[in-house]
């Protein structure tokens, strides 16, 4: 289960967290790692408590598969905030037992940084994605051609600040493998083989992993004039709605993948305090953006390391 687990997407693949099973009670504890969070790009650890999120989504998953129902409390301890969430084992899916159509869908979907088809997703697949991040607390839309311009112009925004932003260079550089030695045996970040090719030309909003390091071999490529976005986003801000959002983000990534989607994630205007409020409803002008997905058609990601199941959970009698 916790191998299924920590398939789960996180910020620049630091994996932030931690399992612990207790064998009498049946319960996991999931614990936030916040060591591992990044010290500019994500100073509140929001999107810590995303990835924590969304590994909770594929446990979730996990145990519905096994035939368990998942009984689960977000932040349980005031006084030990890394304590993020629990999940009790108990008897029968109940009202879980939709999450097991998702579980095919845990080890294929791959962060995809390729370019992808013109082609729009269909109605009726975006109401069944928005639907599923409601069901986790959150909604999913889809922006109008005003409003997505405007999510453009923000990201491109937060790339310029980026460019010459130290703080940001850090992060990217101690959770990026482009030197062959870290690449085969770094079982967290990014390694080069999954940056994608460098955007030529197009509008997708296209982080490039590399900075201005050569990556040999890599190619460049002309991405989407229309990118596909979708906005995640939660009523209110605080690290519960965050768990949730992460869920929420799984959950939609799971049925994507089930749907022939790949996906990506835009989050440079999200790193920045100024830039994430206006990527809100302009209409309501409510909400909190908690994420930016890309999705489209096109080929799926390659598949980024992960820690080795020992090493990110303890068996308690």
């Amino acid at each position: 289960m916790v191998y299924d687990a920590v398939a789960a997407p996180s910020m620049h693949n630091a994996q932030p967290w931690r399992f612990r099973y207790f064998q009498g009670s049946r319960t996991f504890h999931l614990r936030a790692d916040f060591d591992r969070v990044m010290p500019h790009s994500d100073p509140d650890a929001r999107a810590l408590h995303l990835g924590c999120g969304a590994a909770l989504l594929n446990l979730r998953t996990a145990v519905v598969h096994e035939g368990w129902y998942p009984a689960i409390r977000l932040l349980p301890d005031p006084a030990d905030p890394a304590l993020v969430a629990t999940v009790r084992l108990t008897d029968g899916a109940g009202g879980e037992s939709d999450l097991a159509a998702l579980y095919p869908a845990i080890h294929r979907r791959h962060s995809s940084r390729f370019p992808f088809e013109e082609t729009e997703i269909p109605e009726s697949v975006r109401t069944a994605l928005s639907d599923a991040a409601d069901r986790e607390g959150a909604t999913l839309s889809f922006p109008g051609p005003w409003h997505q311009q405007e999510v453009l112009e923000l990201v491109q925004e937060a790339e310029r600040r980026n460019i010459t932003d130290a703080g940001s260079d850090d992060d990217l550089a101690q959770w990026t493998r482009i030197d062959a030695p870290s690449v085969n045996t770094a079982a967290d970040g990014i390694p080069d083989y999954a940056f994608g090719p460098r955007k030529r030309g197009g509008k997708a909003p296209m982080r490039d992993f590399a900075g201005t390091r050569p990556v040999a071999g890599r190619d460049s490529a002309d991405f989407e004039q229309s990118p596909q976005l979708a906005l995640l986003s939660t009523t209110d801000d605080h690290p519960a709605d965050w768990l949730r959002a992460g869920q929420a983000m799984e959950r939609v990534l799971l049925l994507a993948t089930l749907e022939g989607l790949s996906g990506s994630f835009a989050t440079q205007a999200l790193e920045w305090a100024d830039l994430r409020w206006p990527l809100r409803d302009p209409v309501t002008g409510r909400g909190h953006t908690q994420m930016v997905l890309r999705l489209g058609y096109g080929p799926g990601g390659p598949t980024t390391p992960r820690r080795p199941v020992p090493e990110v959970l303890d068996i308690e009698p």
